[in-house]
């Protein structure tokens, strides 16, 4: 009988493009991604992956079993689904994929609301930080997603994918406190044009709506400084060498010296969760949604998501 979990590596295998972009996905090592597949060449008795310069290319027969792997994978995830409905209460586990300020800003909330609603559901939470959960929750690597949705990078939303509106997240520029916008209730965004600033890497969606947003006013930014982290962002915005852009969900605790004040016009983002149209049926996956849409709900800092 073949396995399903080593179906479901060779099916990642297929999506991913190699045993490396795999182990990552499936948090494992490329090792037992390996071993898996030279155990599923024996249960099929035939030659599944090939050497490719540094990679690994699948022969013919694997693209046919990959085929079939996901049609039973999706099978198998609707039954469960389908079981699970039944049953009725929330419980088992659930994975959810969120980027970082999420991850930081809402989605502990929602845990603490959850463990009150849903006792017996265990939640398994993945960071991402510079890939969209949507892949994996497209494919079923993941139950539940959370992603933003900026205007200048609307999101294409799959047919297979089923989303509601959490909140919408209003940026903010973090300034020295002694800054002569400072003491301003609002900034418009044309007096930020000539500034030094501190932004999140290359690749980050934070990184590239600064882009956006200066070269909307015919500039450069003039980015100094470089950072993953919005709290080492804000520290150095403490220092006095640089303004920052910061999402509101991104702020936590301000630093002694930093004022923010909103930006003219309103810059914001619509955060929505996502899951597979098949989990729509399973008792945890609204639960979890429920309990992010009531967290969302409290933090918005835009229009009201109601009934989105």
């Amino acid at each position: 009988m073949l396995n399903l979990e080593r179906l479901r590596i060779l099916q990642a295998i297929a999506t991913y493009g190699s045993v490396s972009g795999t182990a990552e996905v499936l948090h494992v090592t490329t090792s037992a991604v390996s071993q898996q597949i030279r155990k599923l060449e024996q249960e099929t008795g035939h030659q599944l992956v090939k050497r490719s310069g540094r990679g690994v290319e699948l022969t013919f027969i694997a693209q046919l079993l990959a085929v079939r792997a996901g049609q039973i994978l999706a099978l198998v995830d609707e039954t469960e689904a389908e079981l699970q409905a039944y049953r009725g209460a929330p419980l088992g586990e659930l994975t959810l994929g969120a980027f970082p300020t999420a991850a930081r800003g809402l989605v502990p909330r929602a845990l603490r609301l959850l463990a009150e609603r849903a006792p017996e559901l265990q939640l398994h939470i993945r960071e991402m930080d510079f890939d969209s959960p949507m892949i994996q929750v497209e494919r079923g690597d993941l139950d539940v997603g959370l992603v933003q949705d900026w205007d200048h990078v609307p999101i294409d939303w799959p047919a297979t994918v089923r989303k509601k509106l959490l909140m919408t997240d209003m940026a903010q520029v973090a300034l020295p406190h002694d800054h002569r916008l400072a003491g301003r209730p609002t900034v418009r965004i044309s007096e930020l044009v000539d500034e030094r600033w501190i932004s999140r890497v290359r690749r980050s969606t934070c990184h590239e709506w600064l882009l956006f947003t200066m070269r909307e006013q015919g500039t450069e930014p003039r980015i100094v400084h470089t950072v993953n982290e919005h709290p080492t962002q804000l520290a150095l915005v403490s220092a006095g060498v640089g303004l920052a852009m910061v999402p509101t969900l991104g702020l936590g605790s301000l630093p002694d010296g930093v004022r923010v004040v909103p930006v003219e016009p309103e810059l914001t983002r619509r955060v929505y969760a996502v899951w597979r149209a098949e989990g729509s049926v399973r008792p945890s996956v609204r639960a979890a949604v429920n309990a992010l849409a009531a967290v969302g709900d409290q933090l918005s800092t835009g229009p009201s998501p109601a009934g989105a």
